[in-house]
């Protein structure tokens, strides 16, 4: 057997792209959960509450070290969840545990003179954040965001451990019915790895449309 089959290669990349329109909308639901989670734990950890702090940190701790497939396997197996529900919030605890220190990082990034400017100009607490602070601290983390955002496209591989029917599903029921795993790993990785570029590109966009408004 050769170590790749051409034909094979072409016949299969429309039975994997089946499984992509999965891929992008399990990604891109568990982006913007995962976001507005993120965001809230990060509230959570610069509260001047003692407990909300300790509940941020425990939650950014924990989900941070533990790995996606046992998130999937509990929330799966353990809790009897369906498998979207699974995947779902599987893919929205553990990149909101990173999103948090990010969104952190880049908020503790802005000076305080922007606090103290917004507070002369009459801004309430909410403006300043809303007007001041989050754009500042947005352009600091996007690029944190591409790198997180790449690494969930990827892990939505992971749902097919669970039968969630996305891209890796449609290549493991290929490659066996095909009896060459190498052939069809090889196109799976190549597809990922266009649609992260795909990703990569729209970042470097979104990212130089914000610096070129914050130069005007």
């Amino acid at each position: 057997m050769s170590l790749f089959d051409p034909v094979l290669a072409w016949h299969s990349i429309p039975d994997l792209l089946r499984g992509l329109p999965i891929s992008l909308l399990l990604f891109v639901i568990c982006f913007i959960t995962s976001n507005f989670v993120g965001i809230a734990v990060m509230l959570l950890r610069i509260s001047h509450n003692y407990l909300f702090q300790w509940i941020g940190r425990f939650y950014i701790s924990f989900f941070r070290g533990v790995p996606m497939l046992v998130v999937l396997f509990l929330t799966y197996f353990g809790a009897n969840m369906d498998a979207w529900s699974a995947a779902i919030l599987s893919m929205t605890l553990i990149p909101s545990a990173f999103l948090a220190e990010y969104y952190r990082a880049a908020l503790m990034g802005v000076s305080k003179t922007q606090f103290e400017s917004a507070k002369a100009l009459g801004l309430s607490k909410w403006k300043t954040m809303r007007y001041v602070v989050f754009p500042q601290a947005f352009r600091v983390v996007l690029p944190s965001l591409g790198n997180v955002s790449l690494d969930m496209f990827k892990g939505t591989s992971l749902a097919a451990m669970i039968t969630v029917s996305e891209m890796f599903m449609h290549a493991k029921i290929i490659a066996g019915a095909n009896q060459d795993y190498m052939t069809i790993y090889i196109m799976i990785a190549i597809i990922y790895w266009l649609v992260c570029c795909a990703l990569g590109w729209l970042e470097q966009v979104v990212e130089m449309h914000l610096n070129h408004v914050a130069e005007r």
